[in-house]
């Protein structure tokens, strides 16, 4: 299959995502078109990508681990690690599941998931729904198990790189960082094994006074627990450990989360989450006010997840490893978040408006820059 083909497969594809799918419910669209994707995924032979993608072989270390590729999917997409290798067949290098919570919760009221298609944009207010950390660590244990990787592996042989992001469950009060540091251990108690590395979320604006653990005095021991936690539940390796942060914090508290990383002995930082900021949308003032609260993903996050990202890469040591998402729409995107100090990428919007066939488009065009 030749590049024309592919770019009609995206044509097609954004033509039935502006004329059909944003008549569908989004979250029911995105329950659909994941279980395509998992349906196709048990059709096909193991390692196979979905006809007509090309496995991208450009391989990267980070995270003193080699991915396949640069870019993967962000949390968010699969959060109770039910598609990880239906994700990988269209060519992410590695798929963060999550965000996870200790205990299981159905998250906020629908509707709760809305395009801003003017845009390019969504707005979520999902409210981190999963079916907890024991489930999911079931999970992905049975995965292990069923293709082997319990066996030890050659780093060339692994076709997607496997990261678990978990947050605060929302009965958990932001204010008692005990009982914060308790639900997060249990998560580590049950995640950590199957880990390739780890990301603590303390940025989504949808669960209330999660963002409030940014703040360094309540983020370091956090960290360090969650660090203790999981050296303890997995002694064989080195479980990587990241922190997310959101693109609405002051420079000042950036360049402080970036001083607190290299403290502690942080392995990365993923530059950023959404944005509770509605500044300038194309879409009607009156259509967003209807969306309600959430957070705002996609190409308005473009320019500000570069800045915290060029801000981070000024502040943190070299080998300290920066993960770039938020409004990577194109490759001259991705292009421009590795230049501006990313060792990895991560999308998710602009994968729901472009289609299946937009990551291995997106690796191409890098890999010939």
């Amino acid at each position: 299959m030749g590049d024309a083909e592919l770019g009609g497969h995206g044509v097609i594809y954004r033509l039935a995502f502006d004329h059909l799918l944003t008549r569908t419910d989004p979250e029911r669209a995105h329950h659909a078109a994941f279980a395509a994707m998992r349906t196709a995924d048990r059709a096909l032979p193991r390692g196979r990508t979905l006809p007509g993608v090309r496995r991208s072989k450009q391989p990267v270390q980070a995270l003193g681990l080699t991915f396949p590729n640069r870019l993967g999917m962000a949390a968010g997409f699969d959060k109770n690690a039910l598609g990880i290798d239906a994700l990988a067949r269209l060519g992410f290098g590695h798929v963060e599941v999550g965000t996870v919570t200790g205990e299981p919760q159905p998250g906020n009221d629908r509707p709760r998931l809305f395009r801003l298609p003017d845009d390019r944009a969504v707005i979520n207010r999902m409210g981190f729904n999963n079916d907890g950390a024991e489930a999911v660590g079931r999970r992905l244990a049975a995965r292990s198990a069923r293709l082997g990787l319990d066996e030890p592996q050659r780093p060339e042989d692994r076709h997607v790189v496997v990261g678990v992001n978990i947050g605060k469950s929302k009965v958990i009060p932001d204010d008692d960082i005990a009982a914060v540091i308790g639900d997060h251990r249990k998560s580590v108690s049950h995640l950590a094994p199957h880990a390739d590395y780890l990301v603590v979320n303390v940025s989504s604006p949808n669960t209330p006074g999660l963002r409030n653990l940014q703040a360094v005095e309540k983020l370091e021991p956090l960290l360090s627990a969650v660090r203790d936690s999981a050296d303890s539940v997995v002694t064989e390796r080195r479980v990587p450990l990241l922190v997310k942060i959101a693109p609405d914090l002051a420079d000042e508290d950036v360049r402080a989360v970036a001083e607190l990383a290299g403290s502690i002995g942080l392995d990365g930082i993923i530059a950023t989450n959404t944005t509770i900021s509605r500044d300038g949308l194309r879409t009607d003032a009156s259509k967003v006010a209807a969306c309600g609260a959430g957070g705002l993903s996609g190409a308005p996050l473009t320019a500000r997840a570069v800045e915290v990202l060029q801000l981070l890469r000024g502040h943190v040591a070299p080998d300290l490893t920066l993960i770039g998402v938020g409004g990577i729409t194109s490759a001259a995107d991705a292009r421009a978040r590795l230049e501006a100090g990313a060792d990895l990428l991560q999308v998710y919007t602009g994968f729901i408006y472009e289609g299946p066939y937009w990551p291995g488009r997106i690796l191409r065009e890098l890999a010939g820059r």
